[in-house]
């Protein structure tokens, strides 16, 4: 999840295709799901699988995180739990995505520097410069809430564009859909979300997938 190099290059230097971050769905039967993200992952390039599971004693969930990472990251795919930060070392993930500035603020110090610390639903400006102060390895941008609340596409975009001119942390930019992608990768972000509009797809996930990375490579413009 680092940085692509020639971002933090001197100005002026070409800024590199951004990466895929896939956000699954939420998994309750580990063993059902392996197959399918297998399937969706393998012909792609994939910088993170975000992974969310059902509520579950401490226990099923590590025995679900322990089926599905090997999947992730022998396609060298960083695997990271959504909260759960706790279990990440023992479950054998490659880090946790928080979401709220408390709950980084929680989890960061039990999480590194050995796995990556990320942070998401950030309210405010301010939120999210503290959280790249106390060492995230990412922040996010975009994502819905539980309820599907989601921050205008303006909005997304302007913060994007605000951390990517300022700061070197990576940021991350959570779409919709295939059409939100051009416009954030024009804003600086360094890795693309994609969620449920890939599992939705009519076509599968594994040819969403590899139409949303040829997005990143060309992306088209905002209409």
């Amino acid at each position: 999840m680092a940085k692509p190099q020639s971002v933090q290059d001197e100005r002026g230097a070409r800024r590199p295709p951004p990466r895929l971050y896939l956000v699954t769905p939420v998994i309750e039967d580990a063993a059902a799901f392996i197959s399918v993200l297998r399937d969706a992952i393998g012909g792609t390039d994939v910088a993170a699988v975000l992974l969310r599971l059902k509520s579950a004693g401490e226990r099923d969930l590590i025995n679900r995180i322990k089926i599905l990472a090997p999947i992730a990251q022998q396609k060298d795919s960083a695997l990271l739990l959504d909260g759960q930060a706790e279990i990440a070392a023992r479950a054998g993930a490659d880090g946790a995505h928080l979401t709220g500035i408390e709950a980084f603020l929680t989890a960061v110090e039990g999480l590194k520097p050995a796995r990556i610390a990320g942070c998401g639903g950030m309210s405010s400006r301010d939120d999210a410069m503290l959280a790249g102060e106390r060492g995230a390895d990412y922040v996010m941008f975009g994502e819905p809430k539980p309820d599907g609340y989601r921050p205008s596409f303006e909005t997304i975009i302007e913060r994007i564009e605000w951390w990517a001119e300022l700061f070197t942390v990576p940021c991350v930019g959570f779409v919709a859909g295939s059409h939100e992608i051009g416009p954030l990768v024009a804003a600086g972000a360094d890795f693309i979300a994609v969620g449920d509009s890939i599992w939705s797809d009519p076509r599968g996930a594994a040819a969403a997938l590899a139409e949303a990375s040829r997005q990143l490579a060309a992306p088209e413009p905002a209409a």
